[in-house]
């Protein structure tokens, strides 16, 4: 699988303070990459130097080969497509527009001809048909996060990058997403997506990166990053690494451990 991000040495800062801290890590084409971390870690400012929003302090970040700072607007959001945590749309847009929203970095070229079959993919892939004629401002968090993501999906780009977008979703949706950005990987795209549950990451990524205190301490597969020694070690808390019937690994809190309150 060949780079579609290759990060050296990377440092970001925000209000003066280090954020990231010498991170190294690359991102194939054809898999999922989970970035997962207790909250602060800087795993969402890490996503932002990947989208190119976070401003780099020092070291190097490559798409496609090519510094981010080389790329223009335009080929960046023809190339990559962010969805951020924030589901906000300032105008009471309908869905169906801000899914068509997606396709505005291909006008005037020739992949135009494209949008209709892209939006129509997005929308059944997103399960929001029902919603289309909904103004945004008025979903649920869900909705608005289903929404958001068709208007990803309808983007069609090569890399796929996604903050957390399981958190306002239900479990059957949940999975849906992952299944969803399984599929993208599959068909050779690079997937980026920060989550918290561990459990769906071990179950849908291909490989994981973990984050604690502005660095990466672990990168691999499942089973390399996710032993209970050092979730423990980054979570503070202590858990249970168990094999579930279909073969991926569960993470659970050990109960008997951390139900203990101190007086």
């Amino acid at each position: 699988m060949t780079a579609a991000y290759e990060v050296r040495d990377l440092v970001c800062r925000l209000g003066g303070r280090a954020i990231v801290r010498g991170v190294d890590l690359d991102v194939r084409h054809g898999e999922v990459l989970a970035l997962v971390g207790p909250n602060g870690a800087g795993k969402s400012t890490l996503l932002g130097a990947l989208t190119g929003d976070v401003p780099i302090a020092e070291g190097e970040v490559r798409l496609d080969g090519r510094p981010l700072g080389d790329w223009s607007a335009g080929d960046l959001a023809r190339t990559r497509a962010v969805l951020l945590q924030a589901n906000q749309v300032s105008f009471p847009f309908t869905v169906r527009e801000v899914v068509e929203m997606g396709r505005n970095p291909w006008t005037g070229h020739a992949s135009a001809a494209d949008d209709d079959a892209a939006i129509a993919e997005a929308i059944d892939r997103s399960d929001v048909a029902h919603l289309l004629d909904r103004p945004f401002t008025a979903l649920s968090g869900g909705e608005k996060a289903r929404a958001s993501l068709a208007r990803v999906l309808a983007q069609r780009t090569d890399v796929v990058l996604l903050d957390e977008p399981t958190a306002a979703l239900d479990l059957r949706h949940q999975e849906e997403v992952m299944v969803v950005a399984r599929d993208l990987a599959a068909t050779g795209r690079a997937v980026v997506v920060v989550l918290h549950d561990l459990s769906l990451a071990a179950a849908r990524a291909d490989r994981i990166a973990m984050v604690h205190d502005g660095r990466i301490v672990s990168v691999g597969t499942p089973a390399e990053v996710l032993t209970p020694e050092r979730v423990e070690e980054v979570y503070g808390i202590g858990v249970h690494v168990l094999p579930a019937p279909d073969g991926h690994l569960i993470v659970v809190p050990h109960r008997g451990l951390s139900d203990t309150v101190s007086p």
